[in-house]
């Protein structure tokens, strides 16, 4: 996947005092353009990366106060205007079925059945078959990982009775204790799946996954021999999502119910919801390199239709960590940096131009939020050539 793309000024808010390469000496002045010091380009650094080329013509001598005169007009020039300021980012993603699970036999024998890849399991079906009997999937968020009988207590113990009561078996209570009634109802099912009616869920009988799954991949064969810790198959949801790899500074635009769009390969946007967000470890390329931190995003996509028919297809997914509506804004270039500190904007009015100081927000596609004493929209500010 391919680097997050990050705009030279998207999504940051300066904060602090500007500190411009301002030269030790006082230079002769610029032929009608008043006090000010000779122009460069000042570099400073934004928060949350990237960086601001600020016009450091507009250095003004001393204290400039609420305003000050700048003398003759400048070489060009914009209007201070009103929108919504969104801060961005756009990612690479894949469209596939999400993460892959690995399902290991517990159990020792022989593979007797395996499903088809691409082919979708519910619950109460079998995964796969081992000597002949199912090997069956269940609904839950624990994994199971020991005997099911009489006495035992959790949340796979109510992970399996909540599914024998949805498949239909009834007598029980739903809870996290494995009682008599309990294991009555186990023997019916065990009756109904030809295993024997012991009323113990032996481990390696069933598997818990959070809904259906699809079968990904198959990594055993029917008449092999199996045992405990071997892989038998791959699976995947059921549901189209994105899979998008951000940088572990981006990690504020990945948040959990967050709404984002989607440009799928034929250049329609679909809406996208993030559910799920996690911190990866990626291993090191080389011995040399040190591994790196990710943030891994999962995308659901509103309108599954548009979808149909792509697998593992490249997209492009716009995050927005927040919105600024109806605020001033102006090209980030017509920013000068006072000598005193902050920023100001150089104003055309009547022919002659003057300096005001502003305080600076959001930044985003290249323009930047602004507010200070007497800025309206409309006013016409100067800019660098």
């Amino acid at each position: 996947m391919g680097p997050v793309t990050d705009g030279v000024t998207d999504g940051a808010t300066l904060g602090g005092r500007a500190e411009p390469d301002a030269p030790a000496s006082r230079p002769r002045r610029r032929r009608g353009r008043g006090k000010l010091v000779a122009g460069l380009l000042t570099v400073v650094a934004v928060a949350g990366g990237g960086f601001v080329a600020v016009n450091s013509a507009g250095l003004l001598q001393g204290s400039a106060g609420p305003t000050a005169s700048a003398g003759a007009l400048p070489p060009a020039t914009t209007t201070v205007t009103r929108q919504t300021l969104n801060d961005t980012r756009d990612a690479d993603g894949e469209l596939g079925y999400g993460p892959v699970t690995t399902a290991t036999s517990r159990k020792p024998g022989t593979v007797t059945w395996l499903p088809d890849s691409g082919a979708q399991i519910t619950r109460g079906r079998s995964l796969y078959r081992v000597d002949n009997k199912p090997v069956v999937l269940m609904y839950g968020s624990t994994p199971a990982y020991r005997d099911l009988k009489v006495g035992v207590a959790g949340k796979d113990v109510e992970n399996l009775e909540r599914n024998l009561s949805k498949l239909g078996y009834d007598g029980f209570t739903v809870d996290d204790e494995y009682t008599y009634d309990t294991a009555e109802a186990v023997r019916e099912w065990q009756e109904d799946r030809g295993l024997d009616e012991t009323g113990v869920v032996e481990l390696g009988r069933v598997v818990f996954a959070p809904g259906k799954v699809r079968v990904e991949s198959l990594e055993s064969e029917e008449g092999q021999p199996t045992a405990p810790g071997q892989k038998v198959l791959t699976y995947t949801g059921t549901s189209k999502v994105v899979t998008v790899k951000l940088e572990a500074e981006d990690q504020r635009m990945a948040k959990k119910d967050a709404k984002v769009e989607v440009t799928l390969p034929d250049g329609k946007s679909v809406p996208g919801k993030v559910t799920e967000v996690a911190t990866v470890i990626e291993p090191a390329e080389s011995q040399n390199a040190d591994p790196e931190t990710r943030v891994e995003a999962l995308v659901s996509i509103g309108a599954a239709k548009a979808a149909k028919g792509l697998d593992k297809a490249a997209v492009d997914v716009t995050f927005t960590a927040s919105k600024r509506k109806n605020v001033l804004t102006v090209p980030v270039a017509a920013l000068v940096a006072l000598q005193e500190g902050g920023y100001g904007l150089e104003i055309i009015e009547g022919g002659r131009s003057r300096y005001i100081k502003v305080e600076t927000g959001l930044f985003s596609g290249g323009r930047v939020e602004v507010s200070g004493d007497g800025l309206a929209e409309g006013m016409t500010v100067g800019m660098p050539k």
